[in-house]
């Protein structure tokens, strides 16, 4: 136990067990209602960068406060597992920031894949509830069903059968029964969301992420 909580409050495992603290307690918020269970989502994906993110990480349809706890956790057990092995045999110096930093790093990139995994694992159970259905679904794909007016259409979540949300569409833009699209805006109102065709929406992510690199690299030109 002794080698444990040693390990936990070496750098950088302690800023895990710092933000794992910080998990916990917002978790115990949740659980007596002091707390919101969407804590970071917005009503639309655009300027959204944080759920765009989790979005392109695989973490679709699930709260981000839920994604970004197992992320946290899992980057902590791997953090924790790199020290006990092998950091605190080692006599780093000075040399344990850069190292450090890099198994942070490396801690979040090898538990970005299994929290999204263990995410994925839960959405259908946690879709069975409301709070699940809200505005963590803007991500997500569905497959349109059949329409319900003149406005509003039915759509499943895929791979979810049973899962239905509304989906609101513009006068002479009815989505076509079978046509796979993506949430992108949340209509609290009337408890449906906006959505686009999926290649649409993959085309737009990879067009700004052209722009964003383009930016990246006249910037870096300009500063040189």
């Amino acid at each position: 136990m002794q080698t444990l909580t040693s390990a936990a409050l070496q750098f950088p495992t302690v800023v895990l067990t710092f933000l794992l603290a910080l998990v916990a307690l917002y978790w115990l918020l949740v659980l007596v209602r002091l707390a919101p269970l969407e804590l970071f989502e917005r009503d639309s994906l655009r300027d959204d960068h944080m759920a765009s993110t989790l979005v392109s990480l695989g973490f679709a349809g699930v709260p981000a406060t839920l994604a970004l706890s197992f992320l946290v956790l899992f980057a902590g057990a791997i953090s924790l597992a790199a020290e006990i092995i092998v950091l605190r045999w080692l006599s780093l110096g000075m040399l344990r920031v850069p190292v450090g930093v890099l198994l942070l790093w490396v801690s979040f990139s090898v538990a970005s894949p299994i929290a999204a995994a263990v995410c994925h694992g839960l959405q259908r159970a946690l879709h069975r509830y409301q709070p699940f259905k809200r505005r963590c679904l803007l991500g997500a794909t569905v497959i349109v069903a059949e329409q319900e007016d003149s406005e509003h259409a039915l759509a499943e979540l895929i791979n979810e059968p049973g899962s239905v949300v509304r989906l609101h569409y513009k006068a002479g833009e009815a989505p076509q029964a079978g046509e796979r699209r993506v949430l992108v805006k949340y209509l609290a109102k009337e408890g449906a969301y906006r959505s686009v065709v999926e290649q649409q929406y993959l085309d737009t992510r990879v067009r700004l992420s052209k722009l964003r690199l383009h930016r990246k690299h006249r910037s870096n030109g300009y500063s040189t």
